[in-house]
């Protein structure tokens, strides 16, 4: 059975840093896609951050060097670096795996407020 379980969401006030974390069971995540997506409230999932299986990173414009998407293979955990946090940035983040099979997790809220 798959897993992916994320963590380290929270409430922080602007300017502030997080790190959310996800961490993968049931697959091997060294050969798939990982991505993190977020969903505002009223708004569409979209995606914040990728990483390639070889390493390769790409970001929403929105985050660009902002955020760090990073992977430890041997941990089966992807991170999800936030720092300069904005209000706009409050959402629920949702890790994910890809490669044949789509896997989701079931997300983390991200609050930004003072």
């Amino acid at each position: 059975q798959v897993q992916l379980v994320e963590s380290g969401g929270g409430l922080v006030q602007p300017g502030g840093s997080l790190r959310l974390s996800c961490a993968a069971s049931g697959i091997t995540i060294s050969i798939y896609a990982m991505g993190w997506y977020r969903q505002a409230p009223g708004k569409q999932r979209e995606l914040v951050a990728a990483i390639t299986s070889g390493g390769r990173t790409n970001y929403a414009d929105s985050v660009k060097g902002r955020f760090t998407i990073s992977r430890d293979n041997a941990k089966s955990t992807v991170y999800l670096q936030m720092n300069s946090l904005e209000p706009e940035d409050t959402a629920v983040y949702y890790c994910n795996a890809k490669r044949i099979t789509t896997f989701w997790g079931q997300g983390t809220q991200v609050t930004v407020s003072s």
